[in-house]
């Protein structure tokens, strides 16, 4: 029986979960929200850190009903992410493992949301689709690595909708990708936006530069409502995902399919990744946004994993780092 700590801390959202063997104990979490129109900087998201870490923390540990003392690890997330945050909530853990006198682990943010997304919903060997707002990417496990079969080449897929909805101004609660899923449900109107496939790889930057310099024109003349673009963008670039991960599952054989990643809890994505794995005779797994948006068990349950086969990380060892590849990771803990 091993009891997991994580802290996840590497963008806006700062979550401590407590796993004890594949069950969630707890998984309380803060979201730092700003104005609609405005983005998060990395300075004050790190203060907002800061700020309710303590309080994030005593909320897991009254949830999970335990002690410092039950606790055998704690896990923090490593990277990739945003420098600031990242290292405000490794700081947290670090004292933390060392006021408890507990080991620590370094964990890949990439593999907790892979780790998580396989737990809860029960997918074996699945080909993943990892979208989320810095990260994008379709993985699949081969010889103790998870291999990337492509990814994004400029922005991540939720950074491209999260800065069409500051064009929009929209609100950024719950988040901006959530607000425009909700306008796309009324969108009638498609227009055509640019669609990147390059082999496997995706790129979003020019269709974002094209539909941000042309929606002030359109919304004002008429001719399309901010529902029609928003309908139109979720449409463009989630076929883009869907063209990738078929052709990486035709590849490696695969009959499943699990979405991971803030992007992952979108129904209209989930929608249409469905359509194409019944019609390939194979099974969708997708999770909602408890797991899918950034959490602290996701980072416990990896690094439950990392520990259970003998990992830890050295206290001098325990830096962060803004990149932080997913195929950089032996994974240990799988066959």
């Amino acid at each position: 029986m091993v009891i997991a700590i994580g802290f996840e801390g590497s963008a806006n959202k700062l979550g401590i979960g407590i796993m004890k063997d594949g069950v969630v104990l707890a998984n309380p979490r803060h979201t730092y929200i700003t104005p609609p129109g405005q983005g998060f900087l990395p300075r004050d998201t790190a203060k907002h850190h800061q700020a309710h870490a303590l309080d994030v923390l005593q909320k897991a540990l009254d949830e999970a009903k335990i002690k410092p003392e039950d606790i055998d690890v704690i896990c923090y997330t490593k990277g990739p992410g945003m420098g600031a945050p990242l290292v405000s909530t490794a700081i947290v853990a670090r004292t933390v493992a060392q006021l408890w006198q507990k080991p620590i682990i370094g964990v890949n943010h990439c593999i907790g949301h892979i780790e998580m997304g396989r737990l809860i919903t029960g997918a074996d060997n699945p080909t993943v689709l990892y979208v989320s707002g810095g990260n994008t990417q379709v993985i699949a496990y081969l010889e103790h690595r998870y291999r990337i079969f492509g990814e994004t080449i400029d922005i991540a897929v939720g950074n491209c909708l999260d800065r069409f909805a500051r064009v929009l101004k929209l609100s950024n609660d719950p988040s901006p990708g959530y607000n425009i899923e909700q306008l796309a449900k009324k969108g009638k109107k498609f227009l055509e936006l640019p669609y990147t496939v390059k082999g496997m790889d995706v790129s979003f930057s020019g269709l974002l530069s094209y539909i941000e310099e042309k929606a002030p024109g359109l919304i004002e003349s008429g001719e399309y409502t901010p529902e029609d673009l928003c309908f139109s963008l979720q449409e463009t670039v989630f076929a883009m995902l869907i063209e990738i991960t078929e052709r990486a599952m035709a590849h490696c054989g695969s009959d499943e399919v699990l979405i991971v990643g803030g992007v992952g809890c979108n129904q209209r994505l989930q929608e249409m990744m469905g359509i194409m794995t019944e019609e390939r005779g194979a099974k969708l797994y997708a999770t909602d946004d408890r797991f899918c948006i950034d959490n602290g068990a996701m980072i416990a349950q990896a690094g439950w994993e990392m520990f259970r086969t003998g990992q830890t990380t050295p206290l001098q060892e325990t830096t962060c780092t803004q990149r932080f590849r997913t195929d950089e990771v032996e994974v240990t803990w799988r066959s």
